[in-house]
């Protein structure tokens, strides 16, 4: 079926891989996904334990979002399903709504995200200014750093509040319940997932060493493979079940988690509760946006694939969202830790996320009940690593050499995430960089006088004269009024590179003072868009007009 222009084409990534897929290439993209499907059994259980909702949620959203967004997506390498960035937002929303209402939310946000790739919207995303980007992201990861204090302390809270004040009041409270053992772990997790890389980075000072034993060289080559949260999981749960520490587990808060497949269970929708959502949808829609765009850009940097479509990769975004609730999930996106682990593991094509996502199915379907054992400091532990890295944290220091502007914009997203919630932050942060961006045009705009012929003014024109500059235009009708009657004023435009409708309102105001003066007015030199846009507007028929009628009054005057 033929599409209008207007509307993008639906066409998977994994159409054009299929045209020149080798066996080799496969193999090779088989053990990039193996690889990240490890790497994603912790994290998806610890993102959907942070959010509120059972370890299964987060399990099965890797597996069927992260299955959809690889087999319908833009990107060769990109790996979707849920994502840190939406830790603090899903909390808000069950604390607030309910988890029924999640649910509806985020099928909703996933109509959204489909629309904007088939409205081709994705580019837009790419203008949301990195200051708002940098802003709302080192506020969640305060906001997840801050809601993991709880398990990591072993504190004994029943239920943790949503705003950032209201937690930390509650921590304050319940800081008698403190767990040195739960401490301890989280302790240690942390210490282990930083001091990982380090230990592997450093091999060349125990390369002469490996040399000399035999196969310790190929073990410690294996061993540096394996992924650092994969390693502190299965490390710190055994050192925990074999001392015996009295800490609290996955499967002393959440009794099991279900071996079989998901059933599907459709919402209870209806339009008068979707009205009441509209905020967490254009949340979840959003933040959904901006999270797998600019995970995408991050992979095309890295990579050597062809560049992803961002308007597949939110109709892609848009399927998995709108599905994974079906089954219980949470809203997904482009994750950038698993994304770069596939592209460091080898992966080229999106075969690499349809295995990343069996091979998750496979643990949970053969392995769940290994699962129960966990300690939930550990998952806090590697929450608080996934958060650290999260943040842009430079980005603070470097503020020194930036404008207020950008200070003001990026501090200000920046408080606003953790303190109120993230739409707010984008709301308010878009309308400062729109507010200070208008100013900041409006500052290059100038009008500077020129010496003129006779009885004539003459001015030069310079920047864009758009609605945020009309008041400098507004400055020469004084000049106007005090000049003798019948003044010729000339506008050299040359170097005026834009004009808005405003803008033509104040020169053909202009235009009204220097007519009931006795004058005229010209503009010289106009660049294509003002040309354009002065034809269009009808101004420059009314400045030909009001020549010709004084030139022909000059013709019939007395004496000439």
């Amino acid at each position: 079926m033929h599409l209008p222009h207007a509307l993008a084409r639906f066409h998977p990534r994994l159409l054009d891989t299929c045209r020149d897929y080798s066996r080799a290439r496969f193999w090779r993209d088989a053990g990039a996904g193996v690889t990240v499907g490890i790497v994603a059994l912790p994290l998806a259980m610890a993102f959907a334990i942070a959010s509120g909702m059972k370890p299964e949620a987060g399990l099965w959203t890797a597996i069927i979002a992260g299955f959809l967004i690889s087999l319908l997506g833009g990107s060769n390498v990109q790996i979707g399903g849920p994502a840190g960035a939406f830790i603090v937002v899903v909390y808000g929303i069950i604390e607030r709504h309910g988890l029924a209402n999640l649910l509806i939310s985020t099928s909703l946000a996933g109509v959204l995200l489909f629309l904007m790739g088939l409205l081709r919207l994705g580019t837009l995303v790419r203008y949301v200014p990195v200051t708002i980007v940098v802003g709302f992201t080192n506020g969640i990861a305060v906001l997840i750093a801050l809601s993991q204090m709880k398990d990591w302390l072993g504190l004994q809270v029943p239920r943790m509040p949503a705003d950032f004040f209201s937690q930390l009041n509650t921590l304050w409270l319940h800081r008698g319940s403190f767990n040195p053992a739960a401490f301890g772990l989280g302790l240690a997790c942390v210490v282990g997932l930083f001091a990982w890389p380090w230990l592997w980075g450093r091999k060349h000072r125990f390369q002469a060493t490996l040399d000399d034993i035999p196969g310790m060289r190929r073990a410690w080559r294996a061993t540096s493979r394996l992924p650092g949260p994969v390693v502190a999981l299965v490390t710190l749960t055994l050192l925990a079940w074999v001392l015996g520490l009295q800490v609290e587990t996955i499967g002393s808060r959440f009794g099991t988690i279900p071996t079989g497949l998901p059933e599907l269970a459709l919402p209870d929708f209806s339009w008068e509760t979707a009205k009441h959502l509209l905020n967490p949808t254009l949340t979840i829609a959003l933040l959904g946006a901006v999270e797998s765009l600019l995970c995408a850009r991050v992979a095309d940097q890295i990579s050597n694939t062809p560049r992803h479509d961002p308007n597949q990769e939110l109709m892609a975004q848009g399927v998995a969202n709108f599905v994974t609730p079906l089954f219980g999930g949470m809203p997904a996106t482009g994750t950038i830790a698993r994304t770069v682990t596939n592209i460091r593991s080898g992966a080229s094509s999106p075969v690499s996320g349809l295995v990343h996502a069996v091979t998750l199915a496979l643990i949970v379907l053969l392995a769940a009940p290994l699962a129960l054992l966990i300690p939930l400091p550990v998952l806090a532990g590697i929450l608080l690593f996934v958060a650290w890295n999260m943040g842009e944290w430079h980005e603070f220091a470097d503020l020194k050499h930036y404008s207020g502007h950008y200070r003001l914009v990026m501090l200000g997203t920046f408080v606003l995430t953790v303190v109120f919630d993230l739409t707010v932050a984008i709301e308010v942060g878009l309308l400062l960089a729109c507010a200070l961006f208008i100013r900041r045009m409006s500052s290059l705009f100038s009008v500077a006088p020129l010496p003129g012929q006779g009885p004539e003014l003459r001015f030069q024109l310079y920047g864009a004269l758009f609605f945020g500059a009309v008041d400098r235009i507004d400055r020469l009708v004084s000049a106007v009024e005090q000049a003798p009657p019948g003044t010729r004023v000339v506008l050299e435009a040359h170097q005026l590179i834009a004009l808005d409708s405003t803008g033509v309102d104040a020169l053909r105001q202009l235009h009204r003072v220097v007519r009931q003066h006795g004058g005229t007015l010209h503009l010289e030199g106009l660049q294509p868009q003002p040309h354009d846009l002065a034809r269009r507007s009808g101004l420059s028929a009314e400045l030909a007009a009001a020549q010709a009628e004084a030139q022909a009054q000059n013709d019939t005057s007395p004496g000439l």
